[in-house]
């Protein structure tokens, strides 16, 4: 499957490390021109770095999803620049370092912060690009999820689960919404890949008996990768994927 991505902006959230980084590593070798975004700066300028030696395009800026009127500055400089989004990739997300404790321990903070950054962020982003779009009458809108939002959470942490199921829940009313306008909206729910620090974290904390516990609950007995994950993102985003939309994939070895 040859997937070309030649001259069509993307934007990727999250993209310092991990997923976010494979993804935008992934666009710009097929030649998309890549708006790269992140609050970890000197990850987020490695990312870009290593685009450009692949000599691809990309552009990075410091954004915190979180913020309405910086993720409307990004876009609008992104559009203003290429033309339009084709691509956005809502990748954002994680537990911003929380822990799983019990429901009555929880504060209403931690619950809210959860939320803006695994939700809201993408909603911001969607809300941004899709003028452009229907201008355009199509581009891809693919959400990151998790497995936590089809079941259960490995870290724990109530308001992760929630919001990834939330996150899904979304895809499917865009899907719907964005449609008539030939813009598909989907949804990746990866397993757990050991992908940044936090889950380098939550695999050392399942120790070797949990590790193995947990791999062999998979189909195909190993962890993925985070080239996995985006490969999925670029099936979304390619022509073969032009009558598929409100619909998540999970990437997960098979449970």
């Amino acid at each position: 499957m040859n997937i070309d991505l030649d001259g069509k902006t993307a934007i990727v959230t999250g993209a310092a490390h991990g997923f976010g980084r494979a993804i935008a590593l992934a666009f710009a070798k097929r030649g998309a021109i890549v708006w790269a975004c992140d609050v970890l700066d000197e990850e987020l300028l490695e990312t870009q770095r290593l685009a450009l030696s692949m000599g691809g395009k990309c552009t990075s800026r410091r954004v915190d999803v979180r913020d309405k009127s910086a993720v409307e500055k990004f876009v609008a400089d992104a559009s203003a620049a290429t033309g339009f989004v084709h691509i956005l990739v809502n990748n954002a997300g994680g537990v911003l370092g929380q822990i799983g404790r019990p429901l009555e321990e929880v504060t209403p903070e931690q619950w809210q912060d959860i939320f803006a950054v695994n939700v809201t962020g993408a909603f911001y982003f969607t809300q941004a690009v899709s003028p452009g779009m229907k201008a355009a009458r199509g581009g891809r809108i693919i959400n990151i999820s998790s497995g936590a939002g089809l079941g259960i959470s490995l870290t724990g942490i109530q308001a992760y689960a929630s919001a990834k199921a939330a996150q899904i829940g979304l895809t499917r009313q865009l899907a719907h919404e964005l449609g008539p306008w030939n813009i598909t909206v989907n949804n990746i729910a990866p397993g757990f890949v050991r992908s940044n620090t936090t889950t380098e974290k939550q695999w050392d904390s399942y120790g070797a008996q949990g590790q193995k516990e947990l791999i062999d609950r998979i189909a195909l007995k190993r962890l993925g990768t985070p080239d996995d994950i985006a490969s999925g993102v670029l099936f979304f985003a390619s022509d073969y994927a032009n009558w598929i939309t409100g619909q998540v994939l999970s990437i997960d070895g098979g449970k």
